[in-house]
């Protein structure tokens, strides 16, 4: 009798140890969410906040619509384009930005910047392809 208590009480302890064992995650989900509705582009790292008007050359709008860049971005794998780099928080532009939302103004069409001064070549995923 005194075996067959031993066998009882060590299947109830391991089945407490099973019970108090750590779950781990398989997988994480990571929701993107829609893209900013920028009237000139966002830029293509986090947060995504818009870009000015000549951040991005015409190579980046279809019909006037922005094709997008990183999670969002919807050209082709081999696409590139130009960037006027200095327009961009992290090489030191503090100027002024549109807010989400905000409509292009008239007078800068999205299809034609002008007086464009791309000065890096992206993909659409935010990464350096070439200087101009």
């Amino acid at each position: 009798m005194t075996g067959f208590k031993l066998a009882v009480l060590a299947a109830i302890a391991g089945c407490f140890m099973m019970a108090t064992a750590p779950k781990g995650a398989a997988q994480v989900a990571v929701e993107i969410g829609v893209a900013p509705d920028c009237p000139y582009g966002y830029y293509d790292a986090a947060p995504y906040d818009c870009a000015p008007y000549g951040y991005y050359g015409q190579e980046w709008f279809t019909g006037g619509v922005f094709i997008g860049t990183g999670p969002w971005f919807h050209g082709s794998e081999d696409f590139r384009g130009h960037v006027n780099n200095r327009l961009h928080p992290e090489h030191g532009y503090t100027g002024p930005k549109p807010q989400r939302g905000e409509k292009p103004e008239a007078s800068k069409p999205l299809d034609k910047v002008t007086h464009f001064k791309g000065n890096e070549v992206r993909d659409g995923h935010g990464h350096v392809a070439g200087k101009k």
